[in-house]
């Protein structure tokens, strides 16, 4: 019994970290969809929420499972509601990457993206790649050092992030205000990709240590667009 107990522990983290992956690289697909105005690419990451559902599912499945038949304590007990947290993150950061595809999809076959902010979206999408690589090795390997470098990637995100205000806002954007819309929403779905990757690491970080303070990502990461 208490065998298959850890068994389902480790898998909490093994799953979390397949669901990270799996996010960055639905963001990766969605981008060049976005780029490239290629709708069959578009429209599979778009059918990948399905999938994104079942492995949600699963997570809270095992957490719930360990936490009403287990009774865990101290880190154990930690790992599970973790897991709870964390797993909603995950859901959000393939939602994410789903709403770029969708943006892709929706403005075929012409490319979404002008060429004023082209450049930024595919520096953005890097960032977010980079960042999920990241998030899916501190959920494997719980990390404390590589934990913590995760806000100091995402900044360079949020840098971006206001290069395309100050695009959309400048008396050279040419393009149409559909065009302003949209690149505003794509920054803002990159930027809180960028986010999620911060809370899940912040998380890991309570996780290994049992800081609340660490799992407490509401500051920043209130009342905002998920």
């Amino acid at each position: 019994m208490r065998q298959t107990y850890h068994i389902r522990l480790d898998a909490l983290g093994d799953q979390g970290a397949r669901m990270c992956g799996s996010a960055g690289l639905l963001l990766k697909d969605a981008t060049t969809s976005l780029l490239t105005a290629n709708l069959s690419l578009a429209e599979n990451v778009i059918r990948a929420g399905a999938d994104v559902d079942r492995q949600r599912a699963d997570l809270e499945e095992i957490a719930l499972e360990l936490l009403t038949l287990q009774s865990p304590v101290a880190s154990d007990l930690r790992m599970v509601v973790t897991a709870f947290w964390i797993v909603r993150d995950l859901q959000r950061m393939a939602a994410l990457a789903i709403h770029v595809a969708e943006t892709a999809a929706r403005r075929h076959p012409n490319v979404a993206v002008p060429p004023a902010v082209r450049s930024i979206i595919a520096g953005m999408a890097e960032i977010g790649s980079a960042l999920a690589t990241k998030t899916q090795l501190v959920l494997s390997e719980r990390e404390l050092a590589l934990a913590e470098s995760v806000p100091t990637l995402d900044r360079d995100m949020d840098l971006l992030q206001t290069q395309i205000f100050a695009a959309v806002n400048s008396p050279a954007w040419t393009a149409d205000a559909a065009a302003a819309v949209d690149a505003a929403m794509l920054g803002r779905f990159y930027e809180r990709f960028g986010d999620h990757c911060v809370a899940i690491s912040q998380r890991v970080i309570f996780l290994v240590t049992g800081d609340r303070l660490a799992a407490d990502v509401r500051g920043p990461y209130s009342s905002r667009i998920d």
